[in-house]
């Protein structure tokens, strides 16, 4: 891509996400995602009903009055997005690609946490991990992260859900808020999703959200004939009868089962997720998933 169309592109996304950003999810943001504990704001004099192990004895020895020290919560955060960018990504037939879903969305949640004063850092994924970038503050880091969504050409073609959620929880230590942005096409031949173990260490040292991204025409086959199809990951390929019902319907029911795999894996792990279509109106999506949390 020419950096004059990449520029235009960045700054396409930065005015739409931004204003939705302060418009709309400032709020819901600052209410879903809470701090992680209380820091230390002022002393000041002892009135009733004040707790007596927030006494600060220091200070009420040298002025002889009762003190008590005053906390507040502590609001920032560090947001990490987790952002698949395997080839199956780049598969679209509505109004725009997976990809440039998971672009405007991975937007909408680093400047929202922006917003609220938060770091944020992003690690793009394939079957490997193709790029981390360390949280940090400011409007041009958040521009660079944009920035790699829309440029990063993976190494890899294939997608390890697990390996991103391993990476992550070697590579940040303390407790963040982290959003898996993808497919979530990770799965066994019996929908079972590959990342089960990678996802269960992950939730006891991180707050987990997912959001899914998929096109329609994904979730059943038509009826068109005789096709050729090609695994954008594998890059294997085969002619498929889908005028067969028996081969609509073995599809189908591997989507179905797929999806019952992943909510009852979320449910047990307490994971918040949302499912957002590429036909979708992503905004009321994410409203979803902050109201959930």
């Amino acid at each position: 891509m020419e950096a004059s169309e990449l520029l235009k592109k960045v700054r396409k996304i930065e005015i739409k996400t931004r204003a939705l950003s302060h418009q709309v999810f400032a709020g819901e943001y600052h209410s879903a995602f809470k701090g992680r504990g209380m820091a230390f704001s002022e002393v000041r004099e002892y009135q009733y009903g004040d707790d007596v192990r927030n006494m600060d004895w220091n200070v009420t020895a040298r002025l002889r009055s009762p003190y008590v020290k005053v906390f507040e919560e502590e609001r920032e955060l560090t947001v990490v997005l987790l952002i698949d960018v395997s080839r199956s990504g780049l598969f679209g037939t509505r109004n725009c690609t997976k990809r440039d879903l998971l672009a405007e969305i991975a937007a909408v949640l680093a400047f929202s946490a922006g917003i609220n004063n938060d770091k944020v850092g992003a690690l793009f994924f394939s079957d490997r991990v193709e790029e981390f970038i360390p949280p940090k503050k400011g409007r041009s880091h958040l521009l660079h992260i944009i920035r790699e969504i829309i440029e990063l050409e993976p190494s890899s073609d294939g997608t390890d859900v697990g390996e991103a959620l391993r990476f992550l929880t070697n590579a940040i230590k303390r407790k963040c808020t982290a959003f898996v942005l993808g497919d979530m096409l990770d799965s066994d031949a019996k929908g079972h999703p590959k990342y089960e173990d990678a996802l269960k260490v992950a939730v006891n040292r991180h707050d987990i959200s997912v959001v899914r991204v998929f096109d329609p025409l994904e979730q059943s086959i038509p009826d068109v004939g005789l096709v050729h199809i090609k695994d954008a990951e594998t890059g294997r390929s085969s002619w498929v009868n889908t005028s067969s019902a028996a081969v609509r319907s073995s599809y189908g029911e591997w989507n179905r089962k797929a999806e019952e795999e992943r909510k009852r894996l979320f449910n047990r792990y307490r994971v918040d997720s949302v499912d957002i279509s590429t036909c979708d109106d992503y905004v009321k999506g994410l409203m979803s998933l902050f109201h959930g949390k």
